[in-house]
């Protein structure tokens, strides 16, 4: 979608997907370079922290545990109100369910506080990584609509939820992750989180 088709789907249904290479005025020309390099480079770490949209609530998920703390030191010094840097347990780059995630909650001109958390201390089932791999295309849209559907009750609702309740409290709108993962459930549960989606689809296919 251009600027003016994630525009809509932000008006129409509250969400919007924005691209990194249509969007990045400078990060659009580093992803070829990037994937024939083939490893991690200073640009892994560029992306998150120059994002275009200049968002002052986020999450931002990190695969490595060092870089999770440089990123959140990073992110405290730039127009943060508040974001959530996490590190899932077994190197995922969001909350994950096998055992105890790290988190570094951010404030503007505040050193980020660093603490753990798991997805068994709130209530969810504890399940491997393995338990919430995606698939092809087809394979990965069942799981998203089983999800919100509530037809999928298993790992993928459960990861869902974490990953939902830091978002909310990253926004405000929750004041800890147990009011987060509540709300989060409640959105799925009434249909809420699938009109979202529905909403979604059909503003992004408008002309």
């Amino acid at each position: 979608l251009d600027a003016e088709g994630v525009a809509r789907c932000l008006r129409e249904a509250g969400i919007g997907f924005m691209f990194a290479q249509k969007f990045h005025p400078a990060m659009r020309y580093v992803g070829p370079v990037r994937r024939e390099i083939g490893i991690r480079t200073v640009f892994n770490v560029l992306g998150p922290l120059t994002n275009p949209a200049r968002a002052r609530h986020q999450v931002l998920g990190v695969a490595s545990p060092t870089l999770a703390e440089k990123l959140a030191r990073a992110l405290s010094r730039l127009d943060t109100v508040l974001a959530l840097v996490v590190h899932g347990h077994g190197g995922l780059d969001e909350l994950g369910l096998s055992g105890p995630n790290v988190v570094y909650e951010v404030r503007a001109g505040q050193a980020p506080r660093r603490y753990e958390i798991s997805a068994e201390e709130l209530g969810l089932r504890p399940a491997p990584k393995e338990a919430v791999a995606g698939g092809d295309v087809a394979r990965n849209v069942a799981i998203v609509r089983g999800v919100l559907s509530g037809d999928e009750r298993g790992a993928p609702r459960d990861i869902v939820l974490l990953n939902a309740a830091a978002a909310l409290v990253a926004a405000e709108r929750a004041e800890d992750m147990r009011e987060g993962l509540a709300l989060a459930r409640a959105s799925l549960e009434e249909g809420r989180a699938l009109e979202r989606l529905e909403r979604m689809v059909a503003a992004s296919q408008a002309q």
